[in-house]
């Protein structure tokens, strides 16, 4: 039998027109990840390495700090 994923260690969602659903990127579709703090985090593509993401592609935000929204941004507040 498997058992069910624990919901503290899946991927974090976000809201979206009402229902959850992981955050990508408004630029290239890919899935982001959370970094910091409930309330307070910024999202990074997964294992970005020299401007690419984790499928070895080149995108420009690779390394940028994005809201929940998926887009890249330079501040956060």
């Amino acid at each position: 039998m498997i058992q069910p994923t624990a919901p503290q260690f899946g991927p974090m969602p976000a809201v979206r027109d009402g229902r959850a659903a992981p955050v990508t990127c408004a630029s290239c579709g890919c899935r982001l990840q959370a970094v910091g703090h409930a309330g307070a985090e910024a999202w990074f593509h997964f294992s970005p390495l020299a401007g690419r993401d984790a499928r070895g592609c080149r995108v420009d935000c690779a390394d940028a700090a994005h809201d929940a929204g998926g887009r890249a941004s330079l501040v956060l507040a």
